[in-house]
């Protein structure tokens, strides 16, 4: 059975990382290859990296930027944002790109999705949904980070994209976006449920049990942002909090928080007295320290 994947996205605005607020406000976090850096070391299982001001300045990926970001990621790495053909996909991918994530561009020239998993499989293309709801209970789509409204609801997007040829669904509820309240489990189960391909999910997580919530709505990926800044240990804490609760995450690292209790806001807080023997007398490998 595959393991569901825990994702971490980097938001670019500016050229430097910042926390998306419902697509509207953004605080600077810091630097990209530092934020690379830091998700690959702590474990997190891919990241996505999405640069929000390439479509709406209307000009092209980054793709020197991108060669060096991906000097610093040892998993698969998923980049959008300023993709108009499948010239520029298959410069990303030799930039260090191993998925192209595209939104505009799949909704403006649907063919795109098509002609790009025809030239670079259907694995590496990745349809990026922005979904806002309305009073109606409908989720309408957007595009250019949310500031323009589409013709189109999610589900008819995904299922577009799917009969297209892509590999891979990206769904983002643009309320939750910064939230913390957690994802929005109605819009996420209903396009998982719609599609017969993985469908990774974005926008809302403020504690553990969120993530835990959408991998039961059985989505692929559980993905998160502002969640993972500014707290060491928060994608090894995740995937603890996530294993104990029986969830089928992969946790791989020499460090865990296995005998942990995590308090309500989804931090390490109690530890019992194996546990703490065992972080006691642990030996740290040398080639970390």
């Amino acid at each position: 059975m595959l393991k569901t994947r825990i994702v971490g996205v980097i938001v670019v605005k500016g050229g430097i990382v910042v926390q998306s607020i419902g697509f509207a406000r953004y605080l600077p976090v810091g630097s990209v290859a530092i934020a690379v850096e830091y998700l690959n070391r702590w474990g997190i299982d891919e990241i996505v990296l999405l640069d929000i001001d390439a479509t709406a300045q209307d000009r092209p990926p980054q793709f020197d930027a991108i060669r060096e970001y991906s000097k610093f990621c040892q998993v698969p790495l998923t980049v959008g944002g300023g993709i108009k053909t499948v010239a520029d996909m298959e410069r990303l991918v030799h930039s260090g790109a191993d998925r192209i994530a595209i939104n505009a561009a799949a909704l403006e020239n649907p063919a795109l999705i098509e002609e790009g998993a025809r030239h670079l499989g259907s694995q590496c293309i990745v349809v990026s949904i922005d979904a806002r709801r309305r009073q109606n209970g409908e989720y309408r789509v957007y595009s250019h980070s949310g500031t323009r409204a589409t013709p189109y609801d999610a589900l008819t997007c995904a299922k577009r994209a799917e009969d297209a040829g892509a590999g891979e669904i990206f769904l983002t509820s643009i309320d939750r976006d910064g939230s913390k309240q957690g994802y929005d489990l109605d819009l996420l189960g209903s396009v998982a449920a719609a599609v017969n391909i993985p469908v990774v999910v974005c926008g809302g997580a403020g504690h553990p049990r969120h993530l835990l919530e959408a991998i039961g709505t059985g989505v692929s990926g559980v993905a998160a942002a502002n969640f993972y800044h500014y707290t060491e240990h928060s994608v090894i804490v995740a995937k603890s909090y996530l294993k104990a609760a029986g969830a089928n995450v992969r946790l791989d690292s020499y460090v865990t928080y296995e005998g942990f209790r995590f308090d309500d806001d989804g931090r390490a807080a109690k530890i019992d007295d194996a546990a703490l023997d065992k972080l006691r007398f642990e030996v740290i490998p040398e080639e970390v320290i």
